[in-house]
């Protein structure tokens, strides 16, 4: 019983401190994820050395990986995956040739030799999926334009990564055919499992999941179980854990349980990940850092500004506004987990050394604490360097402007958020015979709208130049977002530019009301205290009702 009892003590001790220093974290306002990976710093080998239980904390870390991955399934729409197919294909295969290459003579110039260039400028090309989605979740932009397509080319990222791992495995070997034969069988089962979660979404999961949906826990348990073994199930056939679990989630995302399993993983899936931080943060080897601290700098520099910049051409070029581009590039401003595998894979093999290793890790280490930040703040970044980023941009981004005609019709209201209040107030608006303009981040909302006969733009409201490609002369500006922050930010923004017409904005607290209406708003809707006294007159008009029979 010893051993358990040491284990059980060892993660209450873990917990424990992720607590206190995410305590510390929030105080100082710095993101969780970097106050996690200090916990695994502050256990790991190399701090206290507390950690015993290595091989359950990787266990633990990678369910964490499969649950979130899935949970990002669940709530992808099959549609956008085909529509953004392209571009998602054209930026993760840019990114990679660009880091790739640049990488590779950027390490021959600091003086290493052209194996383990290969092998670091390849580990600097992959970007991870665990700290962007967990990030753009957290930021609940998951489902944003620039949500969508960084999903995409990540998708793309972790397929490329496992043929190179393939490539770079057989590299000491004189035969190119084995290579090639590999790289041809791993597409036969990709393609292979590709179909058959298309026949599972097609005839067996909607049966399933009415079935298990009699008792939602067996329905939440269920998905679990999916989840895990379909991550496994990849990892068997030689792709990566997420893979299967994102292709499980989406197996699952045509369902009409999808928000329930969702809601109820959510929680999970951030204890889980606690793990994964961790152990990623005890594998750091502090006693290789001063040696290495140099071109760890170099190297992150080129991850942190040369990745966003080719993300930002590519989109450009394929039509994108430079705001899409800024917030899908920042995504890709560090280096993966898979970075440190495809590295242990090349220490095993004795094509590189432990240094090497240690280089690698600490490039992850400040490039992932250092683009946590960046995403956390890309807004307000964007602002800031706007005015930089004009060449990124066609002087016609047509993948995001709608048509000119469109756009230059007449409109009387301008709604921010097309969700069920944007598209309830919207109804009872043209009812009255106004017309309305709807503007939404998710794409799947626009098309939602676009459906119906209405006309409707992709755009964030607290983007400062978006009404430049929105009709003009409007009558009023409507928010139903109940963000405070790009509430206050778009009355800032229509004060600035002399908008005529009324500003109404969306708060779900009273005290967040007067501070609106200080900064400019004309009408503060408050559908709570609305949706009240409302419902207390209908019910009043029942009672006289009642007195009058």
């Amino acid at each position: 019983m010893e051993p358990t009892s040491d284990s059980f003590l060892e993660f209450a001790a873990m917990l424990g401190i992720a607590v206190g220093l995410g305590f510390i974290g929030r105080l100082l306002k710095q993101p969780l994820i970097v106050s996690f990976i200090i916990v695994g710093l502050v256990v790991g080998p190399h701090g206290l050395d507390l950690l015993r239980s290595v091989e359950k904390i990787h266990l633990l870390s990678e369910m964490g990986i499969a649950v979130l991955l899935f949970v990002v399934g669940l709530k992808l729409d099959v549609s956008l995956i085909r529509t953004s197919g392209k571009v998602a294909l054209a930026t993760g295969l840019g990114q990679v040739i660009f880091t790739s290459v640049f990488g590779y003579f950027i390490c021959i110039a600091m003086g290493f030799e052209s194996v383990t260039s290969i092998y670091i400028a390849v580990a600097l090309t992959f970007s991870s999926t665990i700290i962007i989605v967990k990030l753009l979740s957290d930021k609940k932009e998951i489902q944003s334009l620039h949500g969508q397509i960084s999903i995409g080319f990540l998708i793309v990222q972790d397929i490329v990564v496992i043929l190179a791992m393939i490539v770079l495995s057989a590299m000491g070997t004189q035969s190119d055919y084995s290579v090639v034969e590999e790289i041809a069988w791993v597409i036969v089962k990709g393609v292979a499992m590709i179909v058959g979660v298309i026949l599972l979404i097609r005839y067996v999961m909607p049966r399933l999941t009415s079935l298990m949906a009699r008792t939602q826990e067996l329905l939440v348990l269920f998905a679990l179980a999916w989840a895990i073994a379909l991550a496994a199930f990849s990892d068997y056939l030689g792709f990566s854990k997420e893979v299967g679990a994102f292709l499980g989630g989406i197996s699952l995302a045509s369902t009409s349980y999808r928000e329930v399993i969702s809601g109820r993983l959510v929680s999970l899936r951030d204890f889980l990940l606690l793990f994964f931080f961790i152990h990623l943060g005890s594998q750091v080897d502090l006693s290789l850092v001063g040696e290495q601290i140099v071109p760890a700098l170099i190297l992150s520099a080129f991850v942190l500004i040369g990745n966003p910049i080719i993300v930002m051409i590519i989109l450009g070029i394929m039509g994108y506004r430079k705001r899409t581009g800024f917030l899908a590039g920042l995504n890709v401003a560090q280096i993966s987990e898979f970075s440190l595998i495809l590295a242990a894979l090349g220490l095993s093999l004795g094509q590189i050394d432990e240094k090497t290793l240690g280089l690698i890790t600490l490039v992850g280490l400040i490039t992932i604490g250092i683009s946590t930040y960046l995403i956390n703040y890309s807004h307000q970044l964007f602002e800031r360097v706007a005015p930089l980023l004009n060449i990124f941009e066609r002087s016609n981004p047509y993948s995001e402007i709608s048509d000119e005609e469109v756009v230059n019709n007449p409109f009387d209201v301008i709604i921010f958020g097309l969700g069920m209040y944007g598209n309830n107030i919207a109804k009872s608006l043209e009812a009255q015979g106004f017309r309305v303009f709807g503007v939404d981040f998710d794409p799947r909302n626009v098309k939602r709208w676009n459906r119906k006969g209405r006309t409707a733009q992709y755009g964030d409201a607290d983007d400062p130049e978006l009404m430049e490609i929105l009709p003009g002369n409007t009558q009023c500006v409507i928010s139903t977002l109940p963000d405070k922050a790009i509430n206050l930010a778009l009355i800032k923004y229509l004060r600035n530019i002399d908008y005529k017409g009324k500003i109404a904005v969306t708060s779900y607290y009273g005290r967040t009301a007067k501070e609106l209406e200080l900064a400019g708003a004309d009408l503060i809707l408050l559908p709570f205290v609305d949706a009240s006294e409302n419902i207390v007159g209908k019910l009043k008009s029942l009672r006289m009702r009642g007195r009058d029979s």
